[in-house]
């Protein structure tokens, strides 16, 4: 593996884990600020207002990152992430908090900035299995940061915080020193006009042959926002879980997940092919789902874990048939396309999700899982209507 690659996944692994270190915590600093027990709205507000950030600056940095080189903007998005995240350790209101979260979206949203700097030093072929190291990566930083956020956060509610500002700088010097340029930026002036989130999402979905697959991100990313925002509040009401045991089972899961992504997508793809990959995926996360919904016990949960694991397979296949679509010249773009439907998909979960937990909360917590389920299951017609043929592929370069 290439220098500039073990540093990129370095890197993510970091940012992974500073964003980790918060999900344990976040109900109870959340209560702690506005004084309030039921929280799953507010937590809802914060996410999606996260997501609306990202949704916003993701296609505009992924444009700059085309011009002006993935470097620069790695550093200066991760220098504001630092940043930030002082501010929420010192916010003492609801307001500081909100502003924090703002910040901290538009911050976070230069995951496509790095996916197409592994695009840049990929060749085609093995960029399924690098999109599963990547992924992995983000898993492992899911198993330390939250449970270091649990027991940093049952130490000192704010301690999180100041270890993710710490983790963010890290990643800071990591990318300023060692990570070199992955393409030549481009010497034109910058057209203002690239810089409107909207317009690449216009041109995206002007080429019918990206619809399905922007649709495919969009819902299992949805779903994908249950666990963030109601894996916390569940944990505490039925098996009444401080933070340190919601870090360890969120840890677990960050376990699995790391093992499944960096193992079993080339295998699965050349088994199954991609289709059959992506089902598998979704099939898993529904059965665990299902599992979830019902689960008296603790140990359920983590029994279930690496089924839950197995619905991030089908990702990476998802991320390299996508890759496919566009020239090496507007991967920046729409990588940034992506992760804006994805960002889109993490303003409506969140509200949805919260909505419903909030509504199930007190007669059955577990129907929160049976509702992710339904939104999961709107991917499979999608996926089995997917056509990749060269001839979408000429269609979109057009």
């Amino acid at each position: 593996m290439t220098r500039p690659l073990l540093v990129i996944f370095a890197a993510i692994a970091l940012d992974a884990m500073g964003i980790g270190l918060i999900f344990p915590i976040l109900p109870r600093l959340i209560e702690d600020v506005t004084r309030a027990r039921d929280v799953a709205s507010t937590i809802g507000i914060l996410t999606a207002l996260y997501a609306a950030m990202q949704f916003v600056f993701a296609p505009v940095l992924g444009a700059l990152s085309d011009r002006l080189g993935r470097r620069p903007v790695l550093v200066i998005s991760l220098g504001g992430a630092a940043l930030d995240y002082v501010l929420m350790a010192l916010a003492p209101s609801l307001a500081l908090l909100v502003i924090g979260r703002a910040v901290a979206g538009l911050t976070s949203a230069n995951i496509p900035v790095a996916t197409a700097y592994i695009t840049d030093i990929s060749p085609e072929e093995t960029r399924a299995r690098r999109f599963g190291i990547f992924n992995a990566m983000f898993g492992i930083g899911f198993v330390l940061g939250p449970v270091s956020g649990g027991v940093l956060g049952d130490y000192w509610l704010r301690l999180p915080f100041f270890a993710a500002a710490k983790l963010n700088a890290a990643n800071l010097l990591l990318a300023w020193f060692v990570l070199p340029e992955s393409r030549t930026p481009g010497h034109q002036t910058i057209d203002r006009a690239a810089l409107n989130p909207l317009r690449p999402l216009r041109w995206a979905l002007s080429m019918r042959s990206l619809l399905p697959v922007i649709a495919i991100f969009f819902v299992l990313s949805a779903t994908g926002e249950v666990y963030g925002v109601c894996w916390a509040l569940w944990g505490h009401d039925v098996f009444g879980w401080n933070g340190l045991w919601i870090g360890l089972s969120l840890g677990t899961f960050g376990v699995c997940q790391s093992l499944a992504q960096a193992i079993l997508p080339g295998p699965a793809v050349r088994l199954l092919g991609e289709r059959g990959t992506v089902l598998t995926g979704i099939a898993g996360a529904c059965v665990a789902l299902t599992v979830m919904a019902f689960a008296t016990r603790p140990w359920i949960v983590f029994a279930i874990m690496p089924v839950v694991a197995l619905a991030g397979i089908g990702t990476p296949a998802l991320q390299a048939l996508a890759t496919r679509l566009v020239d090496d010249e507007r991967q920046g773009r729409f990588q940034g396309v992506l992760a804006s439907a994805m960002s889109l998909a993490s303003i409506v979960g969140p509200l949805l999700f919260s909505t419903i937990y909030f509504a199930v909360r007190d007669h059955w917590p577990g129907a929160i899982w049976l509702s992710a389920l339904a939104v999961n299951a709107m991917a499979v017609p999608l996926v089995i209507g997917l056509r990749f043929q060269s001839a979408a592929f000429a269609d979109a370069r057009q």
